[in-house]
């Protein structure tokens, strides 16, 4: 069972990420179109203190797309996102 989104959004969680003592539960958030016929996407980085969101990056026929979308970046390519983003 995955970490409890801290929030009124529909989102899923998709694992940690760490390094050292940094750590951050990571979760899709998703939501539909139905103008566009598709489903939007994005990452919320979630600490007991501190969280931060992308902007809508994720467009694609279904959530499970999304999810395989994201299950295409490396933990790297999290930590930059993470580093980008404010609070």
């Amino acid at each position: 069972m995955g970490a409890a989104f801290p929030g009124p959004d529909r989102a899923k969680h998709m694992g940690e990420l760490k390094r050292g003592d940094d750590r951050w539960d990571v979760f899709i958030e998703t939501q539909a179109d139905a103008e566009l016929g598709a489903v939007r996407g994005r990452v919320h980085f979630v600490t007991a203190e501190r969280r931060r969101t992308t902007g809508w990056i994720f467009l694609e026929p279904s959530e499970r797309d999304i999810q395989e979308r994201f299950g295409e970046f490396s933990a790297v390519e999290l930590w930059h996102f993470v580093e980008a983003l404010d609070d």
